[in-house]
């Protein structure tokens, strides 16, 4: 009996080694992937404000492989979290799984988690301000093509009647 108790406990850290592993190109893999989504996002950013429409067609092929690259790294998570329920492990995310671990072979992967989250929130934050500047961008377009359609007369919003003489104030200040 001993024997069989070394050979499953050999099994077991072997399992968790690679498991260890795994996470671990899964969550450097995000953390190269999320490095360069932010570059790309600050780069769209920079010809949106620019209205450098060749720089932002430029960056479709940029895109298109970090959409590649997130989808693979997608698939990597699903296959390692689907691989943890086989053997019992916590599947629900990377974060249980990593503090599910072993201590002794955890190694950083506790600090590399935070450290994915963190870029994570950048990213909302910096994807949130893009979209942002293109939402000002489509009202100041549309505002701009609701004076060429009416020739700069103020037009009621609904009904027939007759051209407003004045306007809310809001509108007026932000203008």
């Amino acid at each position: 009996m001993p024997l069989i108790t070394l050979t499953t406990f050999v099994e077991q850290t072997v399992q968790d080694s690679a498991l260890e592993a795994e996470v671990a190109q899964l969550l450097n893999d995000l953390s190269d992937i999320q490095d360069e989504l932010l570059q790309v996002l600050t780069d769209k950013r920079q010809h949106m404000v620019s209205g450098d429409l060749a720089g932002m067609t430029a960056l479709q092929p940029r895109e298109e492989r970090m959409i590649a690259r997130l989808q693979a790294c997608q698939e990597q998570r699903q296959q390692l979290l689907a691989r943890a329920a086989e053997e019992g492990l916590p599947a629900t995310d990377v974060r249980s799984l990593a503090s599910a671990l072993p201590k002794a072979r955890r190694g950083n992967l506790g600090a590399q988690v935070k450290t994915a989250s963190s870029r994570a929130r950048l990213l909302e934050h910096q994807s949130l301000t893009n979209w942002v500047l293109v939402q000002r961008t489509l009202i100041h377009l549309s505002q701009m093509l609701e004076i060429i359609a009416t020739g700069g007369r103020l037009q009621p919003t609904y009904g027939r009647g007759e051209p407003v003489g004045s306007s809310g104030s809001l509108l007026d200040q932000a203008a």
